[in-house]
């Protein structure tokens, strides 16, 4: 048990350490490990909500289905913070025109 823990936590921050270059199989499951708590994770609704918009972004279809599921326990304030937070990182892994 010890070891499945281990290896769930290196996953995340592996995860977390591409930040917004993943694949949209990734952000999904960046979305659903905080949407309900896995490894070391706390339950954060606004960072699943910015994941599985990442998700979206990529063509997840399970994405945009999670991001709808998830948008329906959050407020409107928290919504909006988690796009904000999607949208940085889609723009900070945008090619910089030199």
């Amino acid at each position: 048990m010890g070891n499945s823990i281990k290896s769930a936590e290196f996953l995340m921050e592996a995860r977390r350490s591409r930040m917004g270059y993943g694949s949209a199989e990734e952000c999904f499951e960046l979305g659903v490990a905080y949407s309900c708590g896995a490894g070391d994770l706390p339950i954060d609704f606004i960072e699943a909500h910015k994941w599985f918009n990442l998700a979206a972004s990529r063509g997840s279809e399970a994405g945009q289905a999670m991001r709808a599921e998830i948008a329906e326990e959050m407020t409107a304030r928290e919504i909006a913070e988690a796009q904000r937070a999607a949208r940085a990182i889609i723009i900070a892994s945008q090619p910089r025109a030199a």
